[in-house]
């Protein structure tokens, strides 16, 4: 059995037996082609969930220092997320960034599934915040089908400033794919913008979260 495959099906095992989850609207997911999975964020182990739960492998952008700490914690992370496909972001460079995102290209190129956090980052009071374009800037260079995923209750399996995890139920709902144009990096900003607005609106109907029309933003902006 591959690493990852391994790797997933330990903690897939693992949520299953501790948490008792809900997941609907797996059908959605496509069976093969490039896909854009595109969750709400409430928790650091939400890109767990995602990569354990659906049925196909996706690759999430990961913070740079989870593959360069040093000793037994940071082998640990460094093969936890080698193993799940996780792409390494420099602190300081926004995950909504052209320049960030042509790695996205390459794993949709290679006709696998990418997850972007349209939010950037959790949210910490539970609202779903105001998309960020980038996926937007993904759907449309691409092409790809982008699938709206809502996470429910997973900020209670570590909530923010806990390093412990408890065992919590949470819901995953698949929503159906959405899909746009292929226009490749030359679209318009509104287009973009007007791919964001679409893809928030449909995870919000998944959520039913509380909307607010800010970004949001981390804790030390």
């Amino acid at each position: 059995m591959k690493t990852f495959e391994l790797t997933r099906a330990s903690f897939r095992a693992a949520l299953r037996g501790s948490c008792r989850p809900t997941i609907e609207g797996i059908d959605n997911f496509p069976d093969a082609g490039p896909v854009i999975v595109a969750p709400n964020h409430l928790s650091f182990l939400d890109s767990i969930i995602i990569q354990a739960m659906m049925p196909r492998k996706v690759a999430f952008f990961a913070k740079a220092e989870y593959f360069t700490s040093r000793g037994p914690k940071g082998a640990a992370m460094r093969w936890f997320f080698s193993s799940v496909g996780s792409i390494p972001v420099e602190r300081g460079e926004q995950a909504a960034s052209v320049a960030a995102l042509q790695s996205a290209v390459d794993v949709l190129g290679r006709n696998e599934a990418f997850g972007i956090y349209p939010e950037g980052t959790r949210s910490r009071d539970g609202k779903l915040y105001r998309g960020r374009t980038g996926v937007g800037w993904l759907a449309l260079t691409t092409g790809a089908p982008v699938l709206p995923v809502g996470l429910i209750g997973t900020e209670q399996l570590q909530p923010a400033g806990r390093m412990t995890v408890r065992p919590k139920h949470f819901t995953v709902r698949i929503g159906k794919p959405l899909y746009f144009e292929r226009t490749g990096p030359q679209h318009s900003l509104p287009a973009r913008r007007s791919a964001t607005d679409q893809i928030m609106d449909a995870i919000a109907d998944l959520t039913g979260q509380d909307r607010s029309h800010s970004y949001n933003k981390t804790p030390s902006e």
